[in-house]
């Protein structure tokens, strides 16, 4: 066999093997179609359902409103002078925007090295962890959408010190995702 036929296989496999599908969902108003299109992801949020509690629709709320169901999205670049790049605005990355020290915790925790922020089964875990968090030490119940949101963005510790109290903008977002769960819901008790 030829090596350029060698080389165009070997290119073909290697291309079959390359990474997921990180683009949304088409219809993200809708939890149905979510389900129906990705049933990866609502049997992975089950999955964290059963283990940590957290409603399936809550969970599509929150990872609607960080990634809108992208896998390996990403924060925008920040941009001295408006051209010169200066890097993301935070290390959060994959369909839970998880921060890289958070992430770190969360793998050493629950001794789960392999995790990838771009995978819905680990990332889903990771939001149950969280929230189970945040649960057990501030009290916020799993089935509260929009103030496990808060403590999500804002991080426990910044929840707790009332630092989403100064962002009337956090607090619109915060009742968005509020109100997204409960029509996810609404919407899952028909198509289920």
């Amino acid at each position: 066999m030829s090596r350029l036929i060698r080389a165009a296989i070997l290119l073909a496999f290697l291309a079959s093997c390359g990474g997921g599908n990180f683009s949304a969902p088409r219809n993200l108003d809708n939890a149905c179609a979510i389900v129906d299109e990705r049933p990866q992801y609502f049997r992975a949020m089950q999955d964290t359902e059963r283990k940590w509690g957290v409603p399936v629709p809550v969970l599509m709320a929150i990872i609607h409103q960080e990634s809108k169901f992208v896998g390996n999205a990403r924060t925008p670049h920040r941009f001295a002078l408006g051209i010169i790049p200066m890097g993301r605005q935070s290390s959060a990355y994959g369909y839970s925007q998880a921060l890289d020290g958070t992430w770190d915790e969360y793998r050493d925790d629950q001794n789960r090295r392999g995790a990838r922020r771009d995978r819905i089964e680990d990332a889903t875990d990771f939001m149950g962890w969280y929230m189970a968090q945040s649960r057990e030490k501030l009290g916020i119940s799993l089935g509260d959408a929009e103030t496990q949101y808060l403590a999500y963005h804002e991080g426990r510790t910044g929840y707790a010190n009332g630092s989403h109290n100064d962002k009337p903008w956090l607090i619109e977002v915060a009742a968005r995702v509020g109100t997204r769960a409960q029509t996810y819901s609404d919407q899952l008790t028909t198509c289920r």
